[in-house]
């Protein structure tokens, strides 16, 4: 199963860079037109490296943070995008920026389970099977409990794969258990230049990833090229609220209450800061919708959720 992830990856662009170093993609580029990271204007290069060092200050605790700030609740938004995708037996998942790997298991768990109702439903139909050919065929479908289906992380920190990869050892979704996983594989790339062939994922998806690319036109270009046609794209983000009494109230909570939990819980004050403004520069629901259909996608929709705190992008490439 490794071996065929491999196959993913696009030969002559590997993004690796020495021991302690960040990858080529954030150092080889020319620098372009100034742009904000949170509410300092930086250089395209700039903005490239300090985000770069916010991920690899705060992967340890990203995923105690992130219950934190949000007091859980990120966990059923990200169950809502796997439903919202409602993955079938044989997808091939692309989740980009997906470090902790809370996507790729959750696609897994959902997968398994319709693999699971099926095999229910087709052993109700021969009522008069054997209780040894009832064994067998539970047997035979759990080597294969996920009907060669797969899922690529892909991540430009080394520090976020790293968090993933041990996550995913300890939650038992490691590689060799093939009879229990899909091809999980992680891959080291940079969201504006993927290292991946054109036409190949059935699915594309980013959460709370996209704020933090450069240049977002480009990595919206690059989910397009990557995807298969017919192929759906699936964006989670932080957002613009619509309630006016809310958004008062969420922008106390997010300037006087974030960072402080972030110098509490992990000793970073300005990385959390950074993620607080991120999120007040990030263009509005509308906005970002034009921006995914001048990438080439269609029927782009977005669903708010808690008042357009986050929102879930859509859009199909046909």
């Amino acid at each position: 199963m490794a071996a065929a992830c491999r196959l993913w990856r696009r030969p002559g662009r590997a993004l690796l860079a020495g021991p302690g170093a960040a990858p080529r993609a954030l150092r080889g580029l020319a620098q372009g037109p100034e742009l904000h990271f949170g509410f300092q204007t930086v250089t395209e290069e700039e903005r490239r490296e300090k985000i770069y060092q916010v991920f690899e200050s705060v992967a340890k605790k990203y995923d105690v943070m992130n219950d934190s700030m949000t007091l859980g609740i990120h966990r059923i938004w990200k169950d809502i995008l796997i439903h919202k995708m409602n993955p079938s037996p044989g997808t091939l998942l692309l989740d980009v920026a997906g470090g902790t790997g809370d996507i790729a298991f959750r696609f897994i768990n959902y997968v398994r389970s319709v693999r699971e109702r099926q095999l229910q439903r087709k052993l109700k139909h021969h009522q008069n099977l054997s209780w040894q050919e009832i064994f067998e065929s539970y047997q035979k479908d759990k080597c294969n409990s996920l009907g060669d289906s797969q899922v690529v992380v892909c991540d430009i920190n080394r520090e976020m794969l790293k968090v993933g990869k041990q996550k995913a050892q300890h939650l038992g979704y490691s590689e060799g258990k093939s009879c229990v996983v899909p091809c999980l594989s992680w891959v080291l790339g940079n969201a504006e230049e993927l290292p991946f062939d054109d036409d190949k994922f059935d699915v594309y998806t980013i959460a709370f990833g996209i704020r933090n690319v450069t240049r977002i036109d480009l990595a919206l270009q690059e989910a397009y090229r990557v995807l298969k046609p017919g192929g759906r794209f699936l964006c989670l983000e932080f957002s613009h609220v619509s309630n006016p009494v809310l958004s008062r109230l969420y922008d106390l909570y997010s300037f006087q209450v974030i960072p402080v939990l972030g110098e509490v819980i992990a000793g970073d004050w300005k990385s959390y800061q950074y993620l607080v403004e991120s999120i007040r520069r990030f263009p509005p629901q509308e906005e970002l919708k034009e921006m995914i259909e001048d990438a080439g996608f269609f029927k782009v929709d977005y669903e708010n959720l808690n008042f357009g705190i986050v929102a879930i992008h859509s859009g199909f490439k046909l």
